[in-house]
């Protein structure tokens, strides 16, 4: 039974692999080319690939993108695109030019990108404004669109300039997901928080870069800001626990949608946007 199954899963990604390659010989000569073709299997690199890419690059992109709970763009405009899931069997039939992907890709994809010759670049998860700046450069080279990411930079280097405040008192705030986990120094939205005039609290509590605060401790020593993760109805439950009743009477609370945590790129423009405006509203 189990051998039966092999099988058939082999079979499936030969077949595939025999119309990739058919797709891939029929591609005309690198000096005729036009632009390459890229499949996207993150979200965040679908954002970045919405502000740079034409959209006939785009052969496909993150399933992730067209769910509401997880997307980072609209999704009026991700349902445009088709979308995979990442297996080797969808990637491979596209015969894209290049893959792009975050950081975890199944050992079964790589293996079937590199049979087929198509490149495959990993995007890990930025940890500053200029690291994830890079990225985007390096998603525009890739793609061949260098200037429109040049010009995606550019935009977000004048967000953050536009929502940047100095201040010698910065207010204290904590980003607080579901389960109490934190980011903290070292991360790209701790970053964020700097720039826009607030002062991450996490290493008062002697958090790492991402650990987990426990109620009680921020309960004992209360943030000014308390930035809540979550989608509403998530939101509403985690701060509608009784021991933080009486805290909401004392601590500023907003929320922090959770697709301005994850992602770098343009991301950042909105990101920056919200925090600039809770800190004018304190």
């Amino acid at each position: 039974m189990i051998r039966s199954a092999a099988l058939i899963l082999g079979l499936t990604v030969a077949g595939c692999s025999s119309q990739a390659a058919d797709r891939v010989a029929q591609r005309p000569a690198p000096e005729q080319a036009a632009l390459p073709r890229v499949v996207s299997i993150n979200p965040c690199v679908d954002a970045v690939l919405m502000q740079i890419a034409a959209p006939a690059q785009i052969a496909a992109i993150s399933h992730y993108s067209q769910d509401p709970r997880a997307t980072s763009i609209p999704l009026d405009q991700a349902r445009r695109f088709a979308a995979t899931t990442g297996t080797a069997e969808e990637v491979v039939a596209l015969a894209p030019d290049i893959v792009i992907a975050g950081s975890h890709v199944a050992p079964s994809t790589i293996s079937a990108l590199h049979r087929m010759n198509i490149p495959l670049i990993q995007i890990g998860v930025p940890e500053s404004i200029a690291e994830s700046n890079a990225q985007v450069r390096d998603i525009a080279a890739a793609i061949r669109q260098p200037a429109r990411g040049e010009a995606l930079v550019a935009r977000i280097d004048n967000a953050v300039r536009a929502a940047s405040v100095s201040s010698a008192t910065p207010p204290g705030a904590l980003i607080w997901q579901g389960g109490g986990l934190v980011p903290g120094d070292g991360t790209l939205a701790s970053e964020l928080l700097r720039v826009t005039g607030f002062r991450n609290l996490s290493a008062d509590y002697g958090l790492k870069q991402w650990d987990v605060l426990p109620l009680e401790h921020m309960v004992a020593k209360p943030p000014q800001v308390l930035l809540s993760v979550g989608a509403k109805d998530r939101s509403d439950r985690m701060l509608g626990h009784p021991v933080l009743a009486g805290l909401k009477r004392q601590i500023a609370v907003r929320r922090y949608p959770e697709k301005l945590l994850h992602c770098g790129g343009p991301t950042i423009i909105e990101a920056v946007g919200h925090l600039s405006d809770i800190r004018r509203s304190l």
